[in-house]
């Protein structure tokens, strides 16, 4: 469904450069390819622009946890979709902002990595906050990296029409993108036409993943940020960002079903209380809920157990690094 804001020329594909060789009415139609094709295309932007709910959309299913605050991505997160004779490998990043300690310097660099490793970039920028200081330095990165990049507006549906234009046209001046797009990621509206864009940019070759397959995240990983998102959802101000969690065992039943044993790592012995709560009853609200959505998601039932323990400097040890794919010395 298209958006009555915007003009029909604005809706499909606005073409930017003079070197871009698809014009906008080729995405009107599916992707044609007689060959395969695949490759990577990293989603980058400042955080809560709604990467993760894009890739999510994108891929047709939840490969990446989502919450309203920011800062929930902490990892590069494989989203793995078809189009045609295409296999797209999404990687939903980190946001990207001025890193404060360790784990914000590793988040940044893991999203800049991401970029630097795909077959193509699709910023994406929040229509309602616009060009900001974050973004005006992750242009500057993309400039300085010698890196074009497709540009998609998010959040299109809570924009008036003259703002959205405004905005496109002043990101369309920097030159640094190929293509705009104008999305509602939650709407489902313009996402058919970017993914069908950026499946006929991927590289001729054969597919990289089984057919079936969604993500590359095991499931002890998935297990672990599911129940973060939980906690990013029951906890509030700036505990979400002092806690991690891990999946210590996963064991599968002869009955089939999943026995998952987790720790939640907190930096303050006041905080263990608060994920606790009066009784245990915090920490069973979030146990629930992770429990029912993982059992959704292994089409099984799963047995979830999660300790609350205090470790003050987890953000400084290498081993939680290792397990998210960071790079501790970033």
């Amino acid at each position: 469904m298209r958006n009555n804001l915007l003009p029909n020329n604005y809706w499909k594909v606005l073409r930017m450069t003079d070197d871009v060789t698809q014009s906008p009415e080729d995405h009107d139609s599916p992707v044609d390819m007689t060959e395969t094709r695949a490759g990577f295309v990293a989603i980058i932007g400042a955080p809560n622009a709604g990467k993760s709910t894009l890739v999510n959309e994108l891929v047709g299913a939840k490969v990446s946890i989502v919450t309203h605050k920011v800062q929930t991505t902490r990892t590069r997160i494989l989203g793995i979709a078809l189009r045609g004779a295409a296999q797209v490998a999404f990687v939903d990043t980190p946001g990207i902002f001025k890193p404060k300690g360790r784990l914000d310097r590793a988040m940044v660099s893991a999203a800049w990595q991401g970029s630097q490793d795909s077959d193509a970039t699709v910023l994406l920028i929040d229509s309602v906050i616009g060009m900001n200081d974050e973004v005006e330095a992750i242009l500057k990165g993309l400039e300085q990296a010698g890196r074009k990049a497709i540009l998609a507006l998010n959040k299109i549906d809570l924009v008036k029409r003259d703002s959205l234009l405004m905005l496109a046209d002043r990101l369309n001046k920097t030159g640094q993108f190929t293509q705009i797009f104008m999305i509602s990621a939650t709407k489902s509206d313009g996402t058919e036409d970017l993914i069908n864009h950026v499946a006929g940019m991927m590289p001729k070759g054969p597919w990289l993943f089984p057919e079936d397959q969604l993500s590359d995240m095991p499931q002890m990983l998935l297990a672990a940020e599911v129940t973060r998102e939980k906690l990013f959802i029951n906890v509030h101000q700036e505990l979400p960002y002092a806690l991690t969690v891990e999946t210590e065992s996963y064991d599968i039943k002869k009955d089939g079903s999943i026995r998952i044993q987790q720790v939640i790592y907190v930096q303050r012995e006041s905080q263990r209380s608060i994920i606790l709560g009066k009784n245990g009853s915090k920490v069973r609200t979030i146990g629930t809920a992770a429990r029912e959505e993982l059992s959704e998601m292994f089409e099984t039932p799963v047995h979830l157990f999660i300790y609350v323990k205090v470790r003050d400097r987890w953000q400084e040890d290498p081993e939680r690094y290792r397990v998210w794919n960071l790079d501790f010395q970033a």
